[in-house]
């Protein structure tokens, strides 16, 4: 069986820390991007002039920043179910 990959189409800034993201596959989900943004790469975006320069990068497929700050597309996808297990990581970086 042959994965198929995931990709971002488009993205709408909500509010400080959270987009609605436009999936390939149909699929539109609102995700708040807060609780992981720790760390030299995400933390900048808490800055919300700095979050509202996302961008969509249409060979990756995904959400980037100025600063090189992304997230895979799967990740996104499945974020409710990751979005515990990956912030208490980005937390224990921030404090290492």
């Amino acid at each position: 069986m042959q994965h198929k990959f995931i990709k971002v189409l488009a993205i709408d800034i909500l509010d400080h820390c959270s987009l609605r993201i436009h999936f390939d596959n149909g699929t539109v989900k609102e995700i708040n991007l807060e609780p992981v943004l720790y760390g030299e790469l995400y933390e900048p975006l808490r800055n919300h002039d700095f979050f509202r320069q996302a961008i969509v990068d249409d060979e990756a497929g995904t959400i980037v920043w100025p600063n090189g700050a992304d997230f895979d597309p799967d990740l996104l996808y499945a974020w409710d179910e990751h979005v515990e297990t990956f912030a208490t990581q980005m937390r224990k970086v921030e404090q290492s």
